[in-house]
């Protein structure tokens, strides 16, 4: 990677990350709250919801940029451009290893952050100096090890997906392109795709069809579903702000992509957040996941495992939007900046 595309990658990476965590904080406030063990209104309720924000501030930007910054490094020295059916593999592994990086600055700041958040009485100066009283650095990093998981259980969710950049590419061939549509491959997808009907894609095919004057009117009556989303808008091809519809419609599905995989994974999130919250020398405090998972299980059931999954789904997939979309536009604009 060129020294300027990994200046970019950085400071939009880290420009996306502070602009998602302090728009959306009090969602991630009140999941704190909900899936702490002292219960929500005794964490603090809906009583200072900014409770903590500093510390986010703080790492806010370092965190994405290092997540970015290792992404895209990753994907080039693995090779981003190869084969379609390594390329998913690709993205997996950079994305994961991004996130152990991103992880050594994102502990620290999230210890700090969700104390404060379940005791919105103290501050973030006096809790990050509690807890370097009591347990030293390396309670600041308690928690590590379940945080790394719960981010690579999420990547792992999202990637078990069929690709579909070769189905993308051929839906921007059927809407947009002015060569006969093959039919035969149309009805092979749509065969594929059945089981979902009526779908946003569905939609924007329709609509785009109908501004082009009901050209291809046999692939307008194709029955498409909702599509796994794409990680990034710009990995559609042809999906671009050059085409509004399609664009609108594979970014929409990002949102539900990301949703599906943050509510899957709240489990991990409950025991990330026991643990970081839980008295040092404890036996939550430990850092033994099933451990934490089973006890959760034993006092709350099912609706204890999944507490907060509504403000945890709300943030993840309304920030992976921004976040994205914030990303993919900051590094273009810095991209397109002319070199001393």
């Amino acid at each position: 990677m060129e020294r300027r595309e990994l200046v970019a990658s950085l400071v939009a990476g880290g420009c996306a990350g502070m602009c998602v965590d302090l728009t959306l904080y009090p969602l991630d406030t009140l999941k704190t709250r909900l899936q702490s063990q002292q219960g929500f209104y005794k964490a603090g309720g809906f009583r200072g919801i900014y409770a903590g924000v500093p510390s986010a501030a703080v790492g806010s930007f370092p965190n994405a940029a290092a997540f970015f910054v290792t992404y895209e490094c990753t994907k080039s020295l693995l090779g981003a451009g190869g084969a379609g059916h390594v390329a998913p593999v690709t993205h997996m592994l950079a994305a994961s290893l991004g996130e152990v990086v991103a992880c050594l600055i994102r502990v620290p700041t999230e210890v700090v952050k969700q104390r404060t958040q379940a005791a919105p009485s103290s501050s973030t100066r006096r809790m990050l100096l509690a807890t370097l009283t009591e347990e030293g650095v390396r309670g600041l990093y308690r928690g590590y090890g379940s945080t790394v998981l719960r981010e690579l259980g999420y990547i792992s969710f999202s990637s078990l997906q069929a690709p579909v950049h070769p189905f993308l590419r051929f839906l921007h061939q059927v809407v947009f392109a002015e060569e006969k549509t093959d039919m035969k491959r149309l009805r092979g997808y749509d065969r594929l795709l059945r089981l979902v009907r009526h779908g946003l894609l569905r939609a924007a095919c329709v609509a785009r069809l109908k501004v082009r004057k009901k050209k291809n009117q046999r692939a307008a009556s194709m029955s498409l579903g909702s599509l796994p989303a794409l990680n990034t808008w710009s990995s559609a091809a042809g999906c671009t702000r050059g085409d509004p519809v399609l664009f609108g419609a594979v970014s929409t599905l990002g949102i539900f992509k990301g949703a599906i995989a943050a509510f899957v994974t709240t489990p991990l999130d409950v025991a990330k957040t026991r643990i970081m919250l839980a008295k040092a020398g404890s036996t939550t405090a430990r850092g033994n996941i099933p451990l934490v998972l089973h006890g959760v299980w034993r006092s709350q059931g099912l609706s204890g495992l999944f507490a907060g999954s509504i403000p945890r789904t709300a943030f993840i997939s309304v920030g992976g939007f921004i976040f994205l979309g914030a990303y993919e536009e900051a590094r273009r604009s810095l991209m397109t900046v002319p070199g001393p």
